[in-house]
């Protein structure tokens, strides 16, 4: 997830990257473009992979919805998901959650770079009408950190949000 924020908002360090999968535990705010811009960046838990203990992840699974049905500043939510695993149950119930909220989604295959192009491909097919099953406002896209795939796409999704 790290790298992809850090892709987007052509900042090195917003969020540290860690080797580590789920080290993100609480919901941290980062400011995004210009120092007097109110555009925030808003990084949740990492609930899938992270190393949290049950107590915490009931915690989660009650704050999360409540977080994305009242937070009214919040314009979507990017769902990042690694094209080798996409579509898990945690992810599947991320969309409802969205979708209940009436939350635009749009979600970023990442490491789309560990596939060759057809299996990319044929994933990112597959992925879209199961989504699109589970939250109404869905679009899906390939994308890679390491060799900025899908960057600009999903920039400009961050814009249409972001500037109307």
């Amino acid at each position: 997830k790290s790298s992809a924020r850090n892709s987007i908002t052509d900042q090195k360090q917003l969020p540290r990257v860690s080797k580590t999968p789920g080290r993100t535990q609480h919901i941290s705010v980062f400011p995004v473009g210009e120092p007097e811009s109110e555009q925030r960046l808003i990084d949740l838990p990492g609930y899938g992979y992270a190393k949290a203990p049950p107590a915490m992840r009931a915690h989660w699974q009650k704050a999360l919805p409540r977080y994305l049905e009242t937070r009214e500043s919040l314009r979507g939510l990017v769902l990042i998901m690694d094209i080798r695993h996409p579509l898990g149950p945690l992810d599947a119930q991320m969309l409802i959650w969205c979708d209940a909220a009436e939350l635009p989604v749009h979600i970023l295959l990442t490491k789309a770079d560990k596939l060759k192009r057809g299996p990319a491909g044929n994933t990112l097919q597959s992925v879209r009408p199961k989504a699109a099953k589970l939250c109404g406002g869905v679009s899906v896209q390939l994308f890679s950190a390491q060799t900025r795939l899908g960057v600009d796409e999903a920039r400009a999704q961050l814009d249409r949000w972001l500037c109307g």
